[in-house]
């Protein structure tokens, strides 16, 4: 991914792709942006868990960046669901949450649907029930495709993408 944008409040949103010594920085923003959250749930974590989370796909990572300083992480690949259908899906999006309001999240999304749109495929992610991050999911045009004990299905279709 390689956009770069500035937005209303002057700062520079850039995206480089995840290496091997961003670990660290990985588990301390999963915990810092997912740990109220994840206890609303009822799930508690330990540290290994969350390192495991961040270790699962890990090069379909790409660090967000301000300023060129490391602010989130959106992490992205195609998946096969019901034997023969595929999406992009959004396994993380998290932004530091100083850095939460201020229309990076858009952007992001924004990225990631053009990406969408050049493979013409729908996005798809989960969001925990209680996570406020749904607001900006339902606002970018995803729908509740179906929910479970601890977090909502979200899909957000081709021609929504398109639109």
């Amino acid at each position: 991914m390689n956009e770069e944008f500035t937005n209303d409040m002057k700062f520079t949103i850039s995206f480089r792709n995840v290496k091997h010594d961003d670990l660290d920085f990985l588990v301390k923003l999963r915990k810092k942006s997912m740990n109220q959250h994840l206890l609303a749930a009822g799930i508690k974590m330990s540290n290994e868990q969350h390192i495991e989370r961040v270790k699962e796909a890990f090069y379909e990572s790409h660090i967000i960046l301000c300023d060129r300083k490391p602010i989130g992480v959106v992490k992205f690949g195609v998946i096969t669901q019901k034997l023969t259908e595929k999406s992009l899906h959004i396994r993380q999006l998290q932004i530091l949450p100083e850095y939460q309001g201020k229309g990076i999240g858009s952007k992001v999304l924004n990225v990631v649907k053009k990406k969408a749109l050049q493979l013409c495929l729908p996005i798809t992610l989960n969001v925990l029930l209680k996570n406020p991050a749904r607001g900006l999911y339902l606002r970018h045009g995803f729908q509740v495709e179906g929910k479970n004990k601890y977090e909502y299905q979200l899909r957000c279709p081709i021609d929504v993408i398109a639109a």
